[in-house]
């Protein structure tokens, strides 16, 4: 029995996309199993019991829950300690905390991923000072740009590095806009190797952002000294319903809480607000709901090339994020995509999305995210900026075979559309 209206010529290459993706999928599950062991063994250390599920009110003091998930969640990412918060309001907030944290006036920071996501460039004040930005603060941001297989370049970064002193190197894990890929822990290990050597002072911070639970290990487990997230994307788990984390060197992870809260104040404050249950149930299922993603992004890619598309990455191709970037060569099948994948979304079926002046960003956006939480990205959802190559940004999926259908009912509709 069918529930939905896919064209039979349609159904035959998704047979095909599921052929091809089996070899790889087998793989993803592989690394989800070993790293939900390894999310339980943290649980287990950590004697989790149901009074660490309650709730915090006021000042928040001694809120054991909020103390043991920190400590959790430094333990699965091979860090010395961690924060985790309902209150980052966003990625780019948890970001912002840890950079505010530890850059101070007449400071430079450089990044060796070159220009860093959208959103992000506000915050360094990089193409111009706004209220508030690093710049703002007297803060000094460089950039090194990728090398021909756009990756970093590490004879530029080992360069730069001997010239000028650098309080931290950046380095963002996703491709965010872009084409480039994303990096992979052992990548990032290279950049690491290569900053140490040169400027052993350097704070190496990492954007980790949507590559959390990919790899089975963390970009702090081998060099990186901070790296930060979004809880409405991987480590999440689809569950938690806000907030991020910042994971690293126990002194650098102090200097973050006191930005977070205030000076002497740090982290023994703040409230969780009944936060907690779903913190700690979605940090456990992480795990897993990466693996689903990580299929949806395989299986989609498989399904777009049989369909003639270039994808990054190839069905075939080693993951370091659950992004797939599909390459639809004109703003009305970028439109089609997102219009056919919101129908398949179990919140807002109905709504048709349309491209807008989002804020932080500098292209028209459309964005199809049917998500039970706004914004979430580790749901089923797709964005691209109404801009040559006119590619969009696929992530998410919180189970295979319901993401399944969403992609399935964005080829339909370009199909239908007479785009395929």
């Amino acid at each position: 029995m069918s529930f939905f209206e896919i064209s039979d010529r349609l159904k035959e290459f998704d047979k095909k996309a599921i052929n091809l993706s089996k070899p790889y999928f087998e793989g993803i599950e592989e690394i989800a199993e070993y790293n939900q062991q390894k999310v339980l063994s943290a649980f287990i250390e950590n004697r989790v019991s149901e009074a660490h599920l309650g709730i915090s009110t006021g000042y928040g003091y001694g809120d054991i829950g909020r103390d043991t998930l920190d400590k959790i969640v430094a333990r699965a990412f091979g860090a010395e300690d961690a924060l985790i918060r309902h209150s980052f309001a966003s990625g780019t907030h948890t970001l912002t905390v840890a950079l505010f944290g530890i850059l101070r006036p007449g400071d430079s920071v450089l990044s060796v991923t070159g220009r860093p996501y959208d959103t992000i460039t506000g915050v360094f004040g990089i193409d111009k000072k706004t209220d508030g930005s690093l710049a703002d603060f007297g803060v000094r941001y460089n950039q090194t740009e990728l090398n021909g297989e756009s990756l970093p370049d590490i004879d530029a970064i080992k360069k730069e590095l001997k010239n000028k002193y650098y309080k931290m190197v950046y380095i963002q894990r996703s491709r965010g806009y872009s084409l480039r890929p994303s990096l992979s822990v052992k990548d990032i290990k290279t950049v690491c190797d290569a900053v140490k050597e040169v400027s052993p002072e350097s704070i190496i911070m990492v954007d980790n952002c949507y590559g959390e639970f990919v790899e089975k290990t963390e970009p702090t487990e081998i060099g990186a000294d901070l790296m930060a997230g979004s809880l409405i994307k991987n480590p999440g788990g689809g569950i938690a319903p806000c907030g991020g984390y910042i994971a690293g060197k126990k002194k650098y992870i102090e200097m973050c809480a006191n930005r977070m809260t205030c000076s002497t104040v740090g982290r023994e404050v703040g409230a969780t607000l009944g936060h907690n249950r779903e913190l700690y149930m979605g940090f456990f299922n992480a795990p897993h709901i990466v693996g689903e993603a990580l299929k949806t992004a395989v299986y989609t890619s498989a399904l777009f090339e049989l369909l003639g598309y270039e994808c990054t990455p190839r069905y075939n191709e080693k993951r370091a994020d659950i992004i797939e970037a599909l390459i639809l060569e004109s703003d009305k099948a970028l439109i089609a995509f997102c219009k056919g994948l919101q129908s398949g979304s179990p919140i807002d079926s109905f709504v048709v999305p349309e491209p807008w002046d989002m804020p932080g960003y500098t292209d028209k956006v459309i964005m199809a995210a049917g998500a039970f939480t706004l914004g979430a990205s580790i749901e089923l959802s797709a964005d691209g900026p109404l801009r040559d190559p006119y590619a969009v940004w696929m992530q998410g999926g919180l189970n295979f075979h319901s993401a399944k259908v969403g992609i399935l009912l964005a080829a339909n509709t370009m199909m239908n559309e007479e785009i395929i």
